[in-house]
């Protein structure tokens, strides 16, 4: 599977965002799909995970409330909606997945070190 993400950029507190995920070379309904983030000099951070239907999400404290995952099976296509966007979200933001039918919960129990999949980032900078 290849994951491709887009859609960064440099907006101002306060402003929304929405990042892009786009697969290809498998059948995108079969994965959980999910975001992670890096700041420069800071560990690789769990975003938000989405499960195969879309029915089921999961969000880190950091970003609850402001952030929304969501996916387009028909499109093959997972999308983070980012709002009220604060300095501290400045990372470059990564699409992932685990292995094929694996739940949400290897987002949630295993981190970054369960994932199989990563597209290259995108950056998001928070800057007035």
């Amino acid at each position: 599977v290849q994951l491709q993400a887009f859609g960064g950029g440099l907006v101002q507190p306060g402003g929304s965002l929405r990042l892009s995920c786009a697969a290809s070379g498998g059948t995108f309904s079969n994965y959980a799909m999910g975001w992670f983030r890096q700041a420069p000099g800071k560990e690789r951070e769990f975003v938000a995970t989405i499960s195969w239907s879309g029915g089921s999400t999961y969000y880190a404290d950091s970003v609850k409330g402001r952030f929304t995952i969501s996916r387009d099976n028909a499109k093959n296509t997972v999308y983070l909606q980012m709002n009220s966007l604060k300095p501290e979200d400045t990372a470059v933001y990564y699409c992932a997945a685990p292995k094929e039918f694996e739940s949400i919960g290897t987002f949630i129990k295993q981190n970054y070190y369960g994932m199989e999949y990563w597209g290259k980032g995108t950056q998001v900078t928070v800057s007035s």
